[in-house]
């Protein structure tokens, strides 16, 4: 009897529960897959009291099985990757290096060492300080303004 009133209260609410899941998952294959599972799952353990329980335990159920298929389709195949990272790499090595002289450009001596040694060495500010005999004032004023000057190159690049 309990898995009637399941049922019941399935085909009742089946639009609507196919309306919550295409508006989470934005596919309708995926939304009548997701309505699916929800009524598989509960089928096979709960039983219910009441046609209100029933809804609300299909509603509760859906969702969660919307917000997993939604995370499961965020994986990317590690080949996939692979080939993207490969593609990337492709470009040639002189443009890179050409895109990044005219972003750097108008850098004052300084803020190029400083620059340098935070992006491209990793070195924190205190480590830059203490190798250039600066405050860390001085070290995060010096990027603050290569930082500005590298925004506003970009900008120009964009153009």
């Amino acid at each position: 009897m309990k898995k009637d009133v399941l049922t019941s209260s399935f085909l009742d609410i089946r639009s609507k529960l196919h309306r919550i899941a295409i508006r989470l998952l934005q596919n309708d294959e995926d939304a009548k897959d997701a309505v699916q599972d929800t009524f598989e799952k509960l089928w096979s353990k709960d039983e219910v009291e009441s046609n209100a329980e029933a809804r609300n335990k299909l509603v509760h159920v859906l969702r969660n099985t919307c917000i997993d298929r939604l995370r499961t389709n965020h994986t990317v195949p590690l080949e996939t990757v692979d080939t993207e990272f490969e593609n990337y790499c492709e470009t040639p090595t002189e443009d890179m290096e050409r895109y990044e002289r005219l972003i750097i450009d108008g850098l004052t001596d300084m803020q190029m060492h400083i620059y340098t040694l935070i992006t491209h060495d990793c070195l924190e500010y205190e480590e830059v300080a203490a190798q250039l005999n600066m405050t860390v004032e001085a070290v995060r004023m010096n990027m603050s303004r290569a930082r500005k000057r590298i925004r506003e190159n970009i900008k120009m690049i964009d153009r």
